[in-house]
């Protein structure tokens, strides 16, 4: 595959020069409202299932619909972040959102209807989220790519949690339908953003006569055929899902050491790690030594689930999990050579493809590390996760060197 010539080096950027570009600040917009509102709608529809059915599994299905259709999504319909105006397809996008979250907000619907219109939006998530990434690179040239990523891993991250804890509050005041109203006037305000104020500018890749599903499939597997690439790829999946199994085990694990409820600050401990190597590696580190710390940081999301072998307590397992969430800082390193390994006609489907594979590879760590629990400690499933994302790393060491 042929590369796209690199971005001109750039290490002076700051966040004041990032913000101070027009579409960015849209685009940022959009991602805040997107992950708030939907962080908000499914925690009111999870509650809503539970108070009309009292099943916790149909609120568990709720709370966890936008997994499979965002695998699907991204096995099908990938091409049309390259095919189609970014401000057409992300206008669609939002009023998608808009309209399932009304029709969910008036009610009366059960829950298989639910999740199927919870997976009709899930279908296409893959598709904005890869339009609004393949976008950045174009505004943001060399080093403030990086930066301008970084800037959304660390708002999204916020943004989820304080859309869960607003969400509560919200449930409490409003209820549920007031909380579904509440998210479906973000969706419309995403809406507008993206139909008012971004630039309508033509598509990377001619529409074609190939269809969607053909097209994404034939691009994935271009990607996946190209050794450079495909190292990528799996530099950005591996470590990551394999790492955070461990997180599925905070539950049983703070129960183990003390008391269930420590769960909230190991998660919070992850979060905050995780927040601050994107902001130190983003920000604060130049491109060339960001460039050599890429092997050490991915090692870094794995050597300290070792030490939980020790089970140790909930202050020390903190900082454990908040080291390990800090090498996940790597991963900007990851996607800044992906964008350039990569022709401009592609990237969004590229970009699209390595998010779909975190999200399934996520999902299968954590589900792999519940189903080892059955067998072994909770703490000593932890240090496996470790252990595994260094092999993965070791593995991986060319590429991430």
């Amino acid at each position: 595959m042929t590369a796209s010539s690199p971005a001109s080096a750039q290490d002076s950027f700051r966040y004041r020069d990032v913000f101070a570009v027009p579409e960015f600040r849209t685009l940022f917009a959009l991602q805040t409202l997107l992950v708030g509102g939907d962080s908000v709608r499914m925690l009111a529809l999870s509650v809503q299932a539970f108070e009309r059915t009292g099943s916790t599994v149909a609120a568990a299905l709720i709370f966890a619909a936008g997994f499979l259709p965002y695998v699907v999504g991204g096995a099908l319909l990938l091409s049309l972040a390259d095919r189609v105006p970014a401000r057409r397809l992300l206008t669609a996008f939002h009023l998608l959102r808009l309209a399932v979250t009304v029709v969910l907000a008036v009610g009366g619907l059960p829950v298989p209807a639910t999740l199927a219109l919870l997976f009709a939006v899930g279908l296409f998530a893959p598709v904005g989220s890869a339009t609004v990434q393949a976008r950045l690179p174009e505004l943001l040239p060399g080093d403030g790519y990086v930066l301008g990523r970084s800037l959304f891993t660390m708002t999204s991250a916020g943004a989820q949690i304080a859309g869960q804890a607003a969400g509560g509050l919200l449930l409490a005041v409003l209820g549920t339908t007031g909380t579904l109203w509440l998210a479906a006037g973000s969706a419309g305000l995403a809406a507008v953003l993206a139909r008012f104020r971004i630039p309508d500018v033509p598509p990377p890749a001619p529409a074609g006569t190939t269809g969607t599903a053909r097209e994404t499939w034939r691009v994935n597997r271009l990607l996946l055929r190209d050794r450079g690439v495909r190292g990528l790829l799996l530099c950005a999946w591996l470590p990551i899902s394999l790492s955070v199994g461990s997180e599925g085990m905070t539950v049983p694990y703070a129960a183990d050491v003390g008391s269930a409820q420590g769960a909230g600050l190991l998660l919070s401990a992850a979060a905050a790690g995780m927040f601050a190597g994107n902001f130190v590696v983003g920000r604060l580190i130049g491109p060339d030594v960001r460039e050599r710390l890429t092997l050490p940081l991915a090692a870094l999301t794995g050597a300290p689930l070792l030490a939980f072998a020790f089970a140790p307590g909930l202050a020390v397992a903190c900082a454990l999990m908040a080291a390990g969430t800090f090498g996940l800082g790597y991963e900007l390193t990851v996607q800044r050579r992906l964008v350039d390994a990569v022709p401009e006609r592609v990237r969004g489907q590229a970009l699209g493809l390595s998010n779909t594979g975190l999200m399934t590879g996520q999902a299968a760590g954590i589900g792999a590390a519940g189903a080892l629990g059955e067998f072994l400690a909770p703490s000593h499933v932890m240090a496996v996760c470790g252990a595994a994302t260094l092999a993965a790393v070791l593995a991986l060491w060319r590429h991430l060197r």
